[in-house]
């Protein structure tokens, strides 16, 4: 076992991906109970859901969790980019009898700047605080630290790994093009070397000196396993567990995954590439030629179109986040998916 697993009191080398919006505190400690690290995908939360859910979490399990908080670049006004993805989506919203945002709103504010998220996670003091989209400042990673928390990044390329063991981070994170959800790049506007997990994962175990975890299209013990081999010390799952009945998936996200359609990266929904489902909303984000406007900012003409569909039957238009291993997902209780998972690491030749 590694040293990092030992310090978190695992017995299994099995991360449950935060994913904001779908992880809830249930989910999180099914995964802790059952001997992995259970995860909380904050960065969409208010400070006060964050504190609630953080608490409910704790209640159910007495080990170790990770709370995940984005730390994106605060998006630059740009009037006309905006005005223009507003004028561009007007035609889907009037599909459903409804008007786009007069104005767009900054959704989620950044770990790098919100002093009420970084208060949240002092008080909590969960064994890891990781960070999605960059890292935060010298003083908040010292704040963390010295509250006893193990700090972990999420890294998509060797230069964002190096920043991350620089600026003082405990495990990387290496996020591969397969993985569902939102890109972790630092600067998503930078070109993207697109890295497939396995050869990201080698890259950084043998080009830094930080713990790293395995993430993107790992769905069975024997991905885990194959993780492991690469130098991985545990593997993170995030579509895996996305049809366990304790994740907040709603039914038209369920019914898509056992659709299992292709997946996309696109930018259409949130202004950020994320790997999402094949639906309604990335065929368009496809077909338009008007690019989106800042995260969070495109977010939430994504979330309003999402809602006027969904309103009038139409479920293909939410972001419905998954990796490219979406067929191998089971709809288990997180419990027994974390068993067969070991079951399965256990005996892969």
């Amino acid at each position: 076992m590694s040293s990092l697993l030992a310090a978190l009191g695992l017995s299994l080398p099995i991360f449950q991906a935060p994913m904001a919006g779908v992880s809830t505190p249930a989910l999180a400690a099914a995964v802790a109970n059952a001997g992995g690290l259970g995860a909380l995908g904050l960065g969409a939360s208010t400070p006060a859901q964050a504190r609630a859910a953080l608490a409910e979490a704790a209640a159910l399990t007495p080990h170790a969790l990770n709370a995940n908080f984005f730390v994106h670049r605060p998006p630059l006004r740009d009037e006309a980019a905006e005005s223009a993805w507003l004028a561009a989506l007007t035609p889907e919203f009037a599909r459903f009898g409804a008007q786009p945002p007069a104005r767009l709103t900054n959704l989620y504010p950044s770990f790098a700047t919100d002093d009420a998220q970084l208060a949240v996670a002092l008080e909590a003091r969960p064994r890891v605080v990781s960070f999605h989209f960059g890292l935060p400042d010298e003083a908040r990673i010292r704040a963390l630290k010295a509250a006893g928390c193990l700090l972990f990044a999420t890294a998509t390329s060797l230069d964002e790994a190096q920043q991350a063991a620089r600026a003082g981070i405990d495990a990387l994170i290496a996020q591969g093009y397969e993985a569902g959800g939102h890109r972790g790049l630092f600067d998503e506007h930078a070109p993207d070397a697109r890295l497939p997990t396995a050869t990201l994962t080698r890259l950084l175990v043998t080009r830094t000196s930080l713990p790293v975890i395995a993430a993107g299209g790992i769905m069975d013990g024997a991905g885990i396993k194959a993780a492991l081999a690469l130098g991985a010390v545990a593997a993170q799952l995030g579509t895996a567990f996305i049809a366990c009945p304790e994740s907040a998936a709603d039914a038209a996200y369920r019914a898509a995954l056992r659709a299992q359609p292709a997946t996309v990266m696109t930018r259409a929904i949130s202004g950020r590439p994320a790997r999402c489902l094949a639906n309604g909303f990335t065929a368009w984000g496809q077909a338009t030629p008007v690019p989106p406007a800042a995260y969070p900012l495109a977010y939430d003409a994504g979330k309003a179109l999402n809602a006027a569909a969904k309103a009038k039957g139409e479920t293909s238009y939410g972001a419905q986040w998954a990796g490219q291993g979406v067929a191998m997902a089971r709809a288990l209780p997180a419990g027994a998916l974390m068993a067969e998972l070991a079951r399965e690491l256990a005996g892969a030749a």
